[in-house]
């Protein structure tokens, strides 16, 4: 039969561990607060490890409590006896979920991505914002939260914009009509790189030794219009990139108006029958 003592006990077991918990908790979030102002500061492992050890401390906590009670550590042990039949029964049913924390930890081991890398997934693509037990979170450019569970993350191919080295080459192509300048092309799109404060120089101090050019434009292609140039544009990253690509686009096409340099557009010849004057000539 159950005594006061008997409720009391596991109930401030339980009290205690949600205490505890939350202590650590918080202590972990003001850790990762103060580690994620340092921009070269990593927190994904302070993320991960903080909700691993508040996990372990609940089912510690739970375990105790149970087992403070007479009667329910009757019914634990035998349980306990049957362990092997209900890990077999566990084990199928939590598969996926085993799968996805097992997954996880290799994330955070080798680190594939970090948090606050840029990620392309398949036809998503965004910053990743968490790495929990079960899943990673990553906020695309609208703002919007994507759920992906660890074990997709592993299976899937990933482009990291930030693994090893945060540098980003950024092509800027521009198709010009076969009457424009090339040459003049070539020497405007190389002078707008060259002055835009987000370019950086990529080489190495021998290639600059051998003179080698900071920002190459080429002809790539002779398309059925247009004459098409690329131009080697390099930004610090992701985000430095995207904004020297726009501007770039914008400053270009504006000397090229300025200088009568022609982006070629589709063209087409309409021909537009009289019919009025056929139907009266056949009237006459």
């Amino acid at each position: 039969m159950l005594t006061i003592y008997d409720i009391i006990i596991p109930i401030s077991i339980l009290l205690i561990t949600i205490g505890f918990a939350f202590i650590i908790d918080r202590s972990f979030k003001f850790q990762i607060k103060r580690i994620s102002e340092d921009l070269n500061n990593d927190p994904t492992n302070y993320k991960f490890l903080r909700r691993a050890i508040v996990v372990l401390i609940y089912i510690v906590g739970c375990s105790i409590a149970i087992y403070s009670v007479a009667q329910l550590r009757v019914l634990a042990q035998s349980l306990l006896a049957g362990a092997g039949v209900l890990a077999v029964a566990v084990g199928f049913a939590s598969q996926q979920a085993l799968g996805n924390i097992i997954s996880g930890i290799f994330i955070i081991i080798f680190k594939p991505f970090r948090i606050n890398d840029r990620l392309q997934i398949g036809t998503n693509s965004g910053i990743v914002e968490d790495i929990t037990l079960r899943h990673t979170v990553i906020r695309n450019f609208e703002n919007r939260r994507i759920i992906i569970p660890n074990s997709n993350m592993g299976n899937e191919v990933i482009i990291n914009a930030d693994f090893g080295d945060d540098k980003i080459c950024k092509w800027i192509d521009i198709g010009i009509s076969y009457d424009s300048d090339i040459k003049l092309a070539k020497a405007i799109i190389k002078d707008e790189i060259l002055k835009h404060p987000l370019n950086i120089d990529p080489r190495t101090p021998e290639q600059i030794e051998l003179q080698e050019e900071q920002v190459p434009v080429r002809v790539i292609t002779l398309a059925d219009s247009s004459v098409n140039l690329r131009g080697w544009s390099w930004a610090q990253n992701s985000a430095d990139a995207f904004s020297l690509g726009c501007d770039l686009l914008e400053s270009i096409k504006l000397r090229f108006d300025k200088e009568g340099i022609e982006i070629p557009f589709p063209h087409r010849t309409l021909f537009h029958k009289n019919i009025i004057e056929t139907d009266l000539n056949k009237d006459t």
